[in-house]
């Protein structure tokens, strides 16, 4: 678990969409925010105070969460005198880029003087056993999507906040960085040994009472060549007994793919259901979450009128309208 609350590092992120990974903390858990760090030419802002290392740990910062992402998801060594000062300040520092901070020397050696982690949220910290399939007791709703980055994470954000707000037994189970970051645990699943990434998501979503929701973190899609595979194994491991569709409607084609045109909702219901029934087969389709940000508020009134009256599904954009009426649609 990740000590809160955080100084996010926005470093020299080049746009607001550099920082995506510090966006999504602070539009879920802002809570847990004490302040950003930038550095000179950064073009994000969130919007937080602006803190130097020594500001953010009189304010009571634990984790430095390092939220900017560069080409290549590589640590820049422009941020390295920074990280450091804050190891030795007494901070953690929590990464999921690619490389690694424990591979970089002077600042393992800062953590190790001043007795800080590093935390690589991107490399599993266990092992994972191989999925065995046996019904779990407990509820599970996974989010699917007709792309990558359409919003899963957020509708199951979403779902939690809606259904905590209730009363209702509910947990986001994160399977990727930036929900790792948030919540300050979980599984990065696309890091995981393909053999045990069912095992693990069995693991994250384990035996809970009746009448409790863990909302899973979807990632990739079925449909997406590059990355279909984790998303079979969310399926499977997680073994949903609610399936949310999720979609961004200004898309024309997948992902980094231009020569790959986006799945119809009805192809994906279509493709997730029948996966989905191998592991269990009382799973439903009960929502669609549209990702509306691209359009104005006439515009995704009138997407979400059209594909709810088409698909006979509640249709709604769970962050921009709230998450109530895909919670009602939970059996």
């Amino acid at each position: 678990m990740l000590k809160t609350p955080y100084l996010l590092f926005l470093g020299d992120a080049p746009d607001q969409l550099a920082a995506k990974v510090a966006q999504g903390i602070k539009d879920w858990r802002p809570e847990h925010c004490v302040g950003q760090l930038r550095l000179e030419g950064c073009k994000a802002n969130l919007g937080l105070k602006d803190m130097t290392v020594e500001e953010a740990r009189a304010a009571g910062a634990e984790t430095l969460v390092v939220g900017a992402a560069n080409r290549g998801g590589v640590i820049s060594s422009s941020w390295m005198a920074t990280l450091t000062a804050a190891a030795e300040a007494g901070m953690d520092i929590a990464s999921g880029l690619h490389n690694r901070l424990t591979a970089q020397k002077p600042l393992v050696e800062a953590a190790e003087k001043a007795g800080t982690q590093l935390f690589d949220v991107r490399v599993p910290q266990e092992e994972y056993p191989i999925a065995d399939g046996k019904k779990r007791a407990g509820k599970r709703c996974l989010a699917v999507g007709t792309d990558c980055s359409v919003g899963k994470m957020y509708t199951a954000l979403a779902m939690e906040r809606e259904m905590r707000q209730r009363g209702m037994k509910a947990t986001f189970r994160a399977t990727g960085q930036t929900g790792i970051l948030i919540t300050g645990s979980g599984v990065p699943l696309d890091a995981v040994v393909a053999d045990f990434m069912a095992g693990a998501v069995e693991k994250l979503t384990p035996d809970n009472d009746a009448d409790h929701w863990d909302l899973i973190e979807g990632q990739g899609s079925l449909f997406h060549p590059s990355f279909s595979g984790v998303t079979m194994a969310l399926i499977h491991g997680g073994q949903p007994d609610s399936l949310v569709l999720c979609h961004e409607p200004t898309r024309t084609h997948m992902r980094g793919l231009p020569h790959y045109g986006l799945p119809s909702l009805e192809a994906l219901r279509d493709l997730a259901l029948v996966t989905a029934q191998i592991v269990n087969p009382d799973v439903t389709v009960t929502g669609i979450s549209v990702n509306t940000a691209a359009l104005s508020a006439e515009e995704a009134k009138a997407c979400l009128e059209e594909i709810e009256s088409r698909m006979g599904l509640p249709t709604i954009d769970p962050f921009r309208d709230g998450a109530g009426r895909l919670v009602d649609a939970l059996s």
